[in-house]
């Protein structure tokens, strides 16, 4: 390795160094458990460095012994045979390297599977809860930039110090052999070589920071606004030129941040490469003046310059060695805190099925607060400095109702009112503080998540789809379903004769969240969705409350196909979508207020009632006068 190269691994190996604290054994235990199964390949890999390391130290000596066998005078043959040695340990290097390489990579990548499948199945074990309170950019560096951190942990850093300790002992001993005054110089020369490294290493990391944190400003505002809604928001309410403002100002920033770390980087490697210059020419003057005087053959000269080549560089690299090591450390502590971080919902170890045939839904006595932020969040993730403690207020207050195999229960009243609330307790998005929900007589938390996703279809407002295709975001429902069972899916929801005019079919790409659809085309296939699932109990949260007349007349459609011999809870916010419904509930502050059927809650000239009349009564309710 050049001087020049070493100058520019010494500066980068400081940037961003770690906060200086102890490391606990806990962590070390938990990194082991990962390499574990990887001992093989690491070991061999291990050996291999240090040989390499090994083979480095040949080279410069038997360069030294070319040039005095040409200064004595030997035959010919010597000479060819050192150069056929020094040839052959670069040869020897050359495929080592490769292997070792090949090791690295594996090993590298091995390690990159295991953290990332590893933290990303932990991911999906998560609440619902955590997901509303990370942010997504934070969570998915995770998976990236801290995993890649770790892994460099095997692939450079323990490599890297087994290594150059190795070449810097075998390169030590070979010039202190040859002359240890030379050597002694050479090392009272390190610090003016090491010292300016760690000094400009802190200036060009706090500059690196803060280019870091104008580009997350500019990731987050290009991430907002060049989706669908955020460009749609800016076009209608936005300024344009104000937001071009805003971002060209950061990226100027970056800009003139870039141009000063560039001039702090190469004066840096300039001035270190002189000083080493300087350094190989000192030892050529003192090896030079002892040759000259009989004390130092002139192959031990050379042989001493190209060794101080090698001396510098495993030196250097050893010296900010803590700071590599303890920045992999920290790379592995943020992905071990999120696979720390305990899923509220689990499986109990003994979990039961949903019972055969129809499913009646149970809600006896139900208390509920959501969870604070510390029992699912992660400061870190949220990009706050501490969580927010709030929590722990109760919003559902001994609820209690039931809806018989193939009723249906609507849930009305006032927005806020904990309808959605009941509707997520169901499918154990959250897990209730007392009472109990039940499928089919037995309580939620006693089946498991799998039997609960077979039995239970929900369908929500917004009718969320993956950017994919038709044909993906259905088979997300039942991987196995035929192209004669998804048409026919199609078919009921009332969407067949769409896809079938689009020029790519069930092939057709949806766009991010489906925009490429309407509402009502969207809300349809999540509708279809559900119908290939083929669930027993459904739940409607406000399906069609965002949708115009004629949509909404399509979607009601489509959901009375699906509602058709199933256990229902649908949510509404028309009550003309409602009256048809086996029992009517009137949620207000998290307790049932009213329950009863359409006609008899009219008839009570309660909450519903005046519900009722208001929608009836206001000219812009959409759908009501047609009900």
């Amino acid at each position: 390795m050049s001087m020049e190269v070493t100058a520019w691994h010494q500066l980068y190996s400081m940037n961003d160094r770690p906060e200086r604290r102890p490391v606990s054994r806990a962590t070390l235990r938990r990194i082991g458990a990962f390499a574990r199964p990887h001992r093989r390949k690491l070991t061999l890999f291990l050996l291999l460095s240090v040989v390499m390391a090994g083979l480095a130290v040949g080279a410069p000596l038997l360069a030294g012994r070319v040039v005095d066998a040409i200064f004595a005078g030997e035959p010919i043959g010597v000479v060819v045979a050192v150069a056929l040695a020094i040839a052959g340990l670069a040869i020897a290097e050359a495929g080592l390297g490769l292997v070792n390489r090949w090791l690295s990579a594996g090993l590298g990548e091995d390690l990159i599977l295991d953290l990332r499948t590893a933290v990303f199945d932990h991911v999906q074990r998560m609440p619902v809860a955590f997901f509303m309170r990370t942010r997504t950019g934070a969570l998915v560096s995770r998976l990236n930039n801290d995993v890649i951190g770790a892994q460099r942990a095997f692939t450079d850093t323990l490599s890297g110090v087994a290594g150059n300790v190795v070449t810097l002992l075998l390169t030590l001993v070979a010039m202190i052999g040859i002359s240890w005054q030379i050597t002694l110089l050479a090392l009272l020369l390190l610090p003016v070589f090491v010292l300016p490294a760690r000094r400009m290493g802190t200036r060009i990391a706090r500059l690196r920071r803060e280019a870091a944190d104008h580009n997350a400003a500019m990731g987050t505002q290009m991430t907002e606004r060049f989706s669908a809604p955020g460009a749609t928001l800016v076009k209608l309410f936005g300024r344009p030129a104000h937001e071009s403002a805003e971002f060209a100002a950061r990226a100027r920033r970056v800009r003139d941040i870039g141009v000063r770390s560039a001039m702090t980087q190469s004066a840096f490697v300039t001035a270190l490469t002189l000083v080493s210059a300087l350094a190989l020419a000192l030892v050529y003057g003192l090896g030079g003046f002892y040759a000259l005087a009989g004390q130092l053959a002139p192959g031990a000269v050379v042989a001493m310059a190209m060794l101080l080549t090698r001396l510098y560089a495993p030196l250097t690299a050893l010296a900010s060695a803590r700071v590599d090591v303890m920045s992999a450390i920290v790379s592995f502590e943020r992905v071990f805190e999120v696979l720390d971080l305990k899923p509220l919902i689990q499986d109990k170890p003994d979990a039961r099925e949903v019972p055969e045939g129809p499913v009646a839904v149970e809600f006896d006595d139900v208390r509920f607060a959501y969870p604070a932020a510390d029992k699912v969040s992660l400061a870190s993730l949220e990009e706050v400095a501490t969580l927010d403690t709030r929590g722990g207020v109760e919003v559902l207050h001994g609820l209690s109702f039931r809806a018989e195999p193939g009723q249906m229960v609507a849930l009305v009243g006032s927005s806020g009112a904990g309808k959605s609330t009941i509707a997520q307790l169901l499918p154990r998005l959250y897990d209730v503080d007392s009472g109990a929900v039940r499928l089919g007589g037995v309580d939620v938390r006693d089946l498991s998540a799998d039997s609960i996703r077979d039995t239970l279809g929900m369908v929500t407002q917004d009718g969320h789809l993956f950017h994919d295709t038709i044909r993906a975001n259905l088979l997300l429902a039942r991987p196995e379903a035929s192209e004669e069972e998804i048409w026919d899916a199609l078919t009921r929801a009332r969407l067949a004769t769409l896809i079938g005019s689009l020029p790519d079919g069930l092939d057709t790409m949806v766009g991010e969240r489906g925009y490429r659809l309407s509402g009502g085309e969207r809300q349809r296939l999540t509708i279809a969705r559900l119908l290939l699932a083929r669930p027993r109990v459904v739940i409607l949260d406000e399906a069609t409350a965002a949708l115009d007349s004629t949509s909404e007349a399509a979607v009601q459609a489509a959901l009375g196909e699906a509602l058709e011999g199933r256990t229902a809870v649908v949510i509404a916010h028309r009550l003309s979508t409602v009256r048809a419904a086996d029992l009517i509930l009137v949620i207000e502050d998290g307790r049932i207020a009213e329950r009863g059927t359409h006609t008899e809650l009219l008839a009570a000239g309660g909450r519903y009632e005046e519900l009722y009349r208001t929608q009836f009564e206001d000219p812009t309710a959409s759908g009501v006068a047609a009900a």
